[in-house]
């Protein structure tokens, strides 16, 4: 009997022991086909011999959740008022009340009370790449209506369906990562039309580098699973091309607009608020052409970080999906490079836009237009100690990359989240 019971402690400590051991997204690859994941995973165990991730990037599957299902989240219908205390300290870095910047910040750490501040969190903002957010949003709730009882039927198309770039991925200077898993070579480049991965390989191209040509993609075929529905397992290139070619100009855009806004309008986010206009590649353009530009807030932006912790931005498998896929297990930009951060799980989208005009004395350069100089973060941290919080920064300082800024912000952000006030 003593050494049953010794070989079931024993047991149980090498499942506490693997689990703990294999992060994700390493433990991801099974389930999602992601090859990237598979790579990580040679790293970590050392097969392949190159720098592993950060500790905050170590985080396992099952242990990402979503921190407001149940009564805490029912208590965030709407967004409370201002914490007095969080409110100046948060003020207190913004001491000209800058134009350029606007925040809101919510703090939802487990048993404690929900906090929350902001500035200038009205204010509209080109997001630039936040809006891939967006897309994935509209993609998982096209999923939804097409498997509304199978979250298996979902996950085995997001693994199984392989979709051609096309002149739609064209053009992005996003490298995303190609790796063949039968010989282990890896290389980072640009998107080519011939190029093909699986659903779950784009959206995770869209997210995790930012691709542009992967956001124009996966727009497409979320576009593609509203019209064909069930016989879109099977919808060949052919298929898809001719349908593009052959519907009037107008019905696509409309069309196009619908599927990746009205999921937002569902959760209480205004189109004044958030909406999303035009294409992420002028090869995409080229077939749809776009409505309205794209604008946000970060007062919006807050609501949609609540509703995906409450597991309603369609439903608790697509919330909980969307946050995976934003797990910062890539190399952390902007706001998420704190080394604050490090030892922090972060879920991220960062987004970017700049344009230039002539100026004597003024050259162009990357993220220092000085007509429009947009760089926008939204954040979900999750320290070990338990302490959570939401944050979304937005600001638009003409000449200068703020990629610093950002950081030192996120910073002194969290120093505050983590005092006691």
């Amino acid at each position: 009997m003593k050494s049953l019971r010794h070989i079931f402690i024993f047991f149980v400590c090498f499942l506490l022991t693997t689990a703990s051991t294999n992060p994700y997204p390493i433990d991801g690859y099974d389930s999602t086909g992601i090859r990237r994941l598979k790579r990580l995973q040679l790293i970590i165990d050392g097969t392949i011999k190159e720098a592993k991730p950060i500790s905050g990037a170590l985080k396992t599957s099952a242990s990402i959740q979503l921190n407001l299902l149940g009564i805490k989240g029912d208590s965030l219908n709407s967004i409370p008022n201002t914490n007095p205390p969080l409110q100046k300290a948060i003020s207190s870095l913004f001491p000209l009340l800058d134009e350029s910047y606007s925040i809101a910040v919510l703090d939802i750490t487990k048993n404690k009370p929900i906090r929350y501040a902001c500035l200038k969190e009205h204010r509209q903002y080109q997001p630039g790449s936040v809006g891939k957010i967006a897309v994935a949003t509209g993609f998982f709730n096209e999923l939804a209506r097409l498997y509304p009882n199978s979250v298996e039927n979902r996950i085995k198309l997001l693994k199984s369906k392989k979709v051609i770039a096309g002149k739609w991925a064209l053009y992005d200077e996003h490298t995303v990562p190609f790796f063949n898993i039968e010989n282990q070579t890896f290389l980072k480049r640009t998107v080519k039309a011939d190029d093909v991965f699986t659903l779950y390989e784009w959206l995770d191209h869209m997210l995790s580098v930012s691709n542009n040509g992967a956001a124009s993609v996966i727009w497409r075929e979320t576009i593609l699973l509203h019209v064909f529905g069930s016989d879109y397992a099977t919808l060949t290139q052919e298929q898809a091309e001719l349908y593009f070619t052959s519907t009037p100009k107008q019905s696509l855009s409309d069309l196009a607009n619908g599927v990746v806004n009205n999921p937002l309008r569902e959760i209480g986010i205004d189109k004044n608020e958030w909406r999303l206009g035009t294409f992420f590649t002028k090869g995409a353009s080229s077939y749809i052409f776009g409505q309205g530009g794209s604008t946000a807030t970060p007062y919006a932006l807050m609501k949609y970080l609540i509703s995906l912790e409450r597991g309603i931005v369609i439903d608790e498998f697509s919330s909980l999906e969307i946050k995976k896929l934003l797990y910062m297990t890539d190399r952390r930009i902007r706001y998420a490079s704190s080394p604050a951060l490090t030892n922090a799980a972060v879920y991220f989208k960062s987004g970017s836009l700049y344009k230039c005009k002539p100026e004597e004395g003024y050259e162009c350069a990357k993220y220092k237009g000085n007509v429009d100089n947009y760089m926008n973060s939204v954040c979900i941290v999750e320290h070990p100690d338990g302490t959570t919080y939401l944050v979304v920064l937005m600001s638009n300082v003409l000449k200068k990359n703020s990629n610093i800024d950002h950081q030192t912000l996120a910073t002194y952000i969290d120093r505050i989240m983590r005092k006691k006030l």
